[in-house]
Parts: structure tokens; C-alpha cells; sequence
């Protein structure tokens, strides 16, 4: 058997602000991805699959929050990460690790590969001067999201330091036209300083990009198109180098032997994968350079949003690659989502977060269904329609998944003290008169489910959760079309005759082990329903290779209670509203 070691990490939700419905797409999609594995890959058989994350937590951003809420950067990230573990927790999403990039050991990777790509002969790391705009009040450089002025182009007032939202136009901030500060109101100055530089533009970097984003298969193909966009043809060098150096006074790892000099939050963010895995090592003594190590043999998996792919794809890998450790072994990449087919909204009550969704009372696993309903594997736009997202559970996961476990349980209590009938051999074939012979002891709908199995376990490997759904619930109709066409009900009319007695037990009993197939292919992606059904099923907690045992003769099932209610408008109105 083939062992399998495998990393998985979400890219870092920054710690200056709340968790909303766009970012919970790409947690959620790695959520049933790694429980999916997990559920395939047991760590009784030897197997080790981790999950990892942290919040980003440096920058001047969180600096000039902390300072205008009159507390520490430090106070601030600690609250923050609070809540973003409360919020990835409210929606199930699993972690092996939730840490944080103000770490020691986020610090140690930082300084480490900074020293190696330094020290490399000739060396990747130089300075050379920038100019920047300089805020005289706070006395402090100003990031692009933090300068406004008027646009170079149209002559707007009020535009940021990056891109014109009036007329569309990109920029340099020291293109804008009377820059003043978004934080203080004063006239920008323009002031000089050094700066240091990740050498992307070197022939190393390059060379090794072009191979590893367009010949080794660690991209989606709409990511490796973007990887041609921004490398260029083979003759030529569109990369520049990375400014990642920012001036004192700055929250985050000062550079060393720099003083007043500090790390560009993005180079330490993606470090803090390294971070929080290095923590989890700590804590569970697992073998960190085993996974981290030039030549390792295990999985490295970064899921992240298509806005990032350029750190992801382009710099990270260069930078682990020339600092001699391993790269990843694929970059997944998901599209933004929209609400009712427009970018999330304050104005409109769209942009919704994680916390106001639960406040209202919606159930997480009704969001989780929806968007392992869209999901294919691509790098296209989630819409989230809640027109949509109201039929779609309430007419899969209700009427149809949940509905099969209610529908046949009540003639097991009522009829037969709860217990399953033998569903495996001739006794079906006689009394069901099955279209085709009893296939390894096995019924010809329970065979229908099983012979699936594989196609939909090749769906959640790809992240095409949407054609995995799609085949579930086509596999949940048949079954609720099987009982349909028995007419159990009249069966039960009839229940003094021991034939029908017998066929209506076994009717009954099939289409639970049914409900028991179908919740394992959903498991991933609603755990805590799946939970309960395996408490109702009185079953211990269910893995992929369950799918082939049946439950036996006479094993007792738990009296039916819901499991699932339907998604109600009111509710959606509800939030909607308060976050307006």
C-alpha cells in the first residue's frame, strides 16, 4: 500500500477585518477536500494528511488600526484571531493548526531563507533606492491603500494611490495629482529611501519558473496561462524584481542586521504556512524537514484565491526553490464570489459576514452543500443566488437526501423493533423479484450506488465537488424513485401476510443501507449532518472503505428525528437586512 504525507494549507485571511461569506469559499473547498482524504486515507493505516492555516498578521494596516483603537498591534491580532477561529469553527472548517505569523517560528523561516537567498554566490537579495510618498504628520510611508489624490488620467478627486475607480485607470501612487494622506489629511512629500529586493528578474528565478509553472503540471491550466502572461516568451524577461523591505516604524520582523528596515508582510505570509506547521510539528513530534525538505517525498497543497496566484505561483516557489527547500506540489486556485450575480455590497446587504450568517440562525452545512454545488475544480466566479441557494437545499438535502431516512425508518420502528432486515442474499431476489440476480450478496440498487463510488471519489480528488453533488443526487432520486415504485405504504396495509411482511421489512432496510451510502459520499462536505445520521443509523463514525459493509441482520437503527429543517426566507431577509 502506498503511504501518503500530505500538507494542506489555506492561504492566511488577514487580521484586519472580519471573516465574510467570499473568503469562506475557499475554506470551505479545502475543508471537504482534506476531510475527504482523511475519510480515504486513515491514519490507522499509516497515513498523515495535515491541515494548516494562520492569520496574517503584520503590515501597516494592522499598525494604524491598533493605533486608532488605542491598543497594541499585538492586543489586536490575539483578539482578531479569536474571532476568526470562532467563525472557521461556526462553519466546520477543521484544522490540524490555526496559528499566527507574529510567531518565533515564522520569525526563524523569515530570517532563514532571507539569509540563504543573501548568501547565495551571486547573491539574490540587493538595495537600491525607492522613492515613496511619506505622510509628515505620522512620519511614516504610506501603502498605496492609504494615499488618495486626483486621478492622473481623469481628473476624479478622491481616488486611491493604485487604481482610479471612476474612470478604471491603473497607476503609480506618485502619479496621482495633490496626494494627501487617508489617514492624516496632510499633503503627501515625496521622500527616498533604501530598500531591499528579491532578484525575481534573475535568470535562475526565471529559468526555473518557466519550468516549474509551465512544464510540471503544478497549476490549473488557467493559472499556467496567466504563468505564460506574466513570464513572456522563452526570449524574454518580463519579471521584475520584489521590493521586500518596509521603513520603521512597521509591525512585523525586522530584517536582520538592518536596523529600522523590516520584512514586507508578504514575504513572512506565505512563511507562516512554514510556521504553523512547524508549531503543529512541535506539539505532536512530527518530523518537519520531512515535509519540508528539498527532495521531500510528501504532498505540499496550497488552496488560495486567483487574486494571489502571483505571490503563490511566482515568488514563493523561487524563493523556497533557491533557499533549498521543497516547492509545492500543486497550487489550487477559486474565483471570487458574487452575490445574486453582483460583487458583495454594504449598500445592498450582500456583503454578508461569517458571524452575522450564524447570528440569524442559517445553518453552516446549507452553505457548505451550496458551494460544493459550484465548485468545479476552475479558477471561475462562486455566484451565490439566494433564490438558488433555497431551492437548491431545500429540494436536495431535504426533500430528497434527509427524506429517504424518514420516510423508510418509521416502518422499522413501527413494524420490526427497529432492526434491519437481510438485505444480502436469495431472500431479496424472491421477494423483491430483483431485474437482475443478487450481484456479491448485494441488491441491484444498493450495486447501482457502489458502482459509482469511484467516479464520484475522482470528482473530490479534482475539487469538482459540483459533478460529485451532481451524481449524488441523481444516485438520492433513484433511490427515492425505488420507493416510490414499491408502495411500502400498501405493504403496510397488508402487514398480516408474512410475504408481504417480509418484503416491506426489506424494502425498508434497503433504502436505510442507501441513506448509510449516500451520507458517507457526503460526509465531506456536511459533517456535522452526517454526524447525526450516523447516531440515528447507531453506527461508529464511518470512513470511504465503509462504503462495501453492509449493516447486518438484525442491527438496530435509532428512532427517527430530524435531521435537517428547510431553509427559511425569513432567515435570509433577516441578514440581508443587518448587514446593510
Amino acid at each position: 500500500m502506498n503511504i501518503r504525507k500530505i500538507l494542506v494549507t489555506s492561504a492566511l485571511p488577514y487580521a484586519n477585518g472580519s471573516i465574510h461569506l467570499g473568503h469562506l469559499v475557499e475554506y470551505i473547498q479545502t475543508d471537504i477536500w482534506v476531510r475527504f482524504q482523511k475519510m480515504c486515507l486513515p491514519k490507522e493505516d499509516g497515513h498523515e494528511i495535515y491541515f494548516v492555516c494562520a492569520d496574517d498578521t503584520h503590515g501597516t494596516p494592522i499598525m494604524l488600526r491598533a493605533e486608532k483603537e488605542g491598543i497594541t498591534p499585538e492586543a489586536l491580532i490575539e483578539r482578531v484571531h479569536n474571532e476568526h477561529l470562532r467563525d472557521f469553527t461556526g462553519f466546520h472548517i477543521e484544522f490540524d493548526n490555526y496559528y499566527t505569523t507574529h510567531s518565533p517560528e515564522t520569525r526563524q523561516y523569515s530570517e532563514d531563507i532571507y539569509t540563504k537567498l543573501k548568501t547565495k554566490d551571486p547573491s539574490l537579495i540587493t538595495t537600491h533606492s525607492v522613492e515613496q510618498f511619506y505622510d509628515p504628520v505620522k512620519n511614516i510611508f504610506l501603502p498605496d491603500r492609504f494615499i488618495k489624490g486626483e486621478c492622473p488620467k481623469c481628473s476624479a478627486k478622491d481616488q486611491y494611490g493604485d487604481n482610479c475607480e471612476i474612470c478604471g485607470a491603473a497607476y503609480a501612487p506618485t502619479d496621482l495629482r495633490n496626494p494627501y494622506s487617508a489617514v492624516s489629511s496632510a499633503a503627501l512629500v515625496r521622500k527616498t529611501s533604501e530598500h531591499f529586493f528579491f532578484k525575481l528578474s534573475d535568470n535562475r528565478c526565471v529559468s526555473f519558473l518557466r519550468k516549474w509553472t509551465l512544464e510540471e503540471n503544478h497549476l490549473q491550466t488557467e493559472a499556467a496561462n496567466k504563468m505564460r502572461e506574466w513570464l513572456g516568451e522563452e526570449e524574454e524577461n518580463k519579471l521584475f524584481d520584489w521590493d521586500i523591505s518596509r521603513d520603521a516604524p512597521y509591525f512585523g520582523f525586522e530584517i536582520p542586521d538592518a536596523p529600522g528596515k523590516y520584512f514586507y508582510v508578504w514575504l513572512d505570509a506565505p512563511i507562516g504556512y512554514m510556521g504553523s506547521f512547524k508549531n503543529l510539528c512541535n506539539q505532536h513530534n512530527i518530523n518537519f524537514n520531512e515535509f519540508w525538505n528539498k527532495n521531500s517525498a510528501t504532498e505540499l497543497y496550497h488552496f488560495i484565491g486567483k487574486d494571489i496566484l502571483y505571490f503563490h505561483a511566482l515568488f514563493w516557489p523561487a524563493m523556497l526553490e533557491n533557499s533549498g527547500y521543497r516547492t509545492p506540489t500543486q497550487i489550487f486556485s477559486h474565483g471570487f464570489l458574487t452575490i445574486n450575480g453582483e460583487k458583495m455590497s454594504k449598500s445592498r446587504g450582500t456583503f454578508i459576514t461569517a458571524e452575522n450568517y450564524l447570528k440569524q440562525g442559517l445553518n453552516p452545512e446549507w452553505l457548505r452543500y451550496y458551494y460544493a454545488a459550484k465548485l468545479n475544480g476552475t479558477m471561475e466566479d462562486v455566484d451565490l443566488s439566494f433564490d438558488d441557494f433555497i431551492t437548491r437545499v431545500n429540494s436536495d438535502l431535504v426533500g430528497k437526501y434527509v427524506n429517504i431516512a424518514s420516510r423508510a425508518a418509521g416502518f422499522l420502528v413501527k413494524y420490526f423493533h427497529s432492526q434491519i432486515a437481510d438485505i444480502s442474499g436469495q431472500t431479496c431476489k424472491s421477494f423483491l423479484q430483483e431485474p437482475e440476480p443478487i450481484r456479491d450478496g448485494k441488491t441491484r440498487l444498493v450495486h447501482e450506488l457502489l458502482e459509482n463510488a469511484a467516479i464520484i471519489r475522482t470528482h473530490m480528488e479534482n475539487r469538482r465537488y459540483n459533478l460529485a453533488i451532481s451524481e449524488i443526487m441523481a444516485l438520492t432520486g433513484k433511490v427515492n424513485e425505488y420507493w416510490d415504485q414499491q408502495k411500502p405504504w400498501d405493504k403496510a396495509k397488508q402487514i398480516d401476510e408474512i410475504q408481504l411482511e417480509l418484503a416491506l421489512h426489506l424494502v425498508s432496510s434497503i433504502t436505510i443501507e442507501c441513506f448509510r451510502i449516500l451520507t458517507i459520499f457526503l460526509k465531506p462536505i456536511l459533517p456535522m449532518l452526517a454526524q447525526k445520521a450516523e447516531s440515528f443509523l447507531n453506527v461508529e463514525p464511518m470512513q470511504w472503505e465503509d462504503l462495501w459493509k453492509t449493516l447486518p441482520q438484525g442491527h438496530k437503527i435509532k428512532s427517527y428525528e430530524h435531521l435537517m429543517v428547510r431553509v427559511d426566507r425569513k432567515k435570509i431577509d433577516a441578514m440581508i437586512k443587518a448587514s446593510k
